[in-house]
């Protein structure tokens, strides 16, 4: 039996995912940002369920891990994208800190480099995807450059078309070579952000995490609301699936989060890969020496 087939309860009140995939005339404003899918219960429940699952996420990590010692390319790319302070960075901390880091690789994308932005926008992506056995993390990514550059509406129609065209074939290209893709947008209220931006300008220890760009975004908002409709309407597909996941409770986001990440590894059916000697023979001669 498989490590995936003994997958016990998820904790959740249905499987989140078809009530969190993106669907066709997706319209952000109609998402309640405050509720919880799936879930019913309080913050001290939510983050219990997922301390509980650390050790089924890790594990799993494991499996795939030791899958790509011996020859598979399975691996995992996380997509997070969201406003500022819709809680990227805490997913990364909370969902993958546990984990063991030889086998996670994560990086947030910023503005490009003087280098990078003369470059394919892609090709800064590239060096950062996870090697085979690896769960990667990208705290934004590539659909930066197709959400600033909308908002900010310095590309043509037909260019934006190109890039969610090269952007669909890149994500194909992946999922072809065995990566595994979970693209999640947090998905944070105006009002739940505002209190978010006060509370860092409250506290000296987090001053320093405040952009006074992040206001200029503020004043955008709907401008942003419509490019990320359009760029994950434009993207969502079954081996590249986005999901809104409501992030005012950031408890309930991380849990989610987590279950997406269980479910795409366990989904690959994994098992632990037979060794390429034999057992027996091996204890005789460690039991000689």
């Amino acid at each position: 039996m498989s490590v995936a087939d003994r997958r016990t309860g998820t904790g959740f009140e249905q499987d989140v995912r078809p009530l969190l995939r993106a669907r066709p005339g997706l319209a952000l404003a109609e998402v309640d940002t405050g509720s919880t899918p799936g879930f019913s219960g309080t913050k001290k429940l939510g983050t219990a369920l997922r301390a509980a699952r650390e050790g089924e996420l890790a594990e799993l990590q494991r499996l795939i891990y030791a899958a790509a010692t011996a020859g598979a390319r399975h691996r995992v790319l996380l997509v997070l994208q969201g406003m500022d302070t819709s809680g990227k960075g805490g997913v990364i901390q909370h969902v993958l800190g546990r984990l063991s880091p030889h086998g996670v690789h994560t990086h947030g994308f910023g503005r490009p480099t003087a280098e990078e932005a003369s470059q394919h926008f892609l090709e800064r992506i590239r060096r950062q995807l996870p090697r085979p056995g690896v769960i990667g993390a990208f705290d934004r990514s590539h659909y930066e450059d197709v959400l600033v550059p909308v908002v900010h509406d310095v590309l043509e129609d037909r260019q934006l078309e190109r890039r969610y065209t090269e952007i669909r074939n890149f994500e194909q290209e992946l999922a072809d070579d065995g990566t595994v893709i979970v693209k999640v947008f947090l998905h944070l209220g105006r009002d739940e952000q505002r209190r978010n931006l006060m509370a860092r300008l409250g506290d000296r220890t987090k001053q320093w995490k405040f952009d006074p760009s992040d206001l200029a975004a503020r004043s955008r908002w709907e401008t942003y609301m419509a490019a990320y409709e359009r760029a994950i309407e434009a993207t969502d597909a079954d081996h590249a699936p986005w999901y809104v996941v409501p992030t005012d409770r950031k408890w309930y986001a991380r849990a989610v989060v987590q279950d997406l990440l269980i479910s795409a590894l366990a989904g690959l059916r994994l098992d632990w890969p037979e060794p390429q000697y034999d057992v027996e023979e091996m204890r005789r001669r460690l039991a000689e020496l």
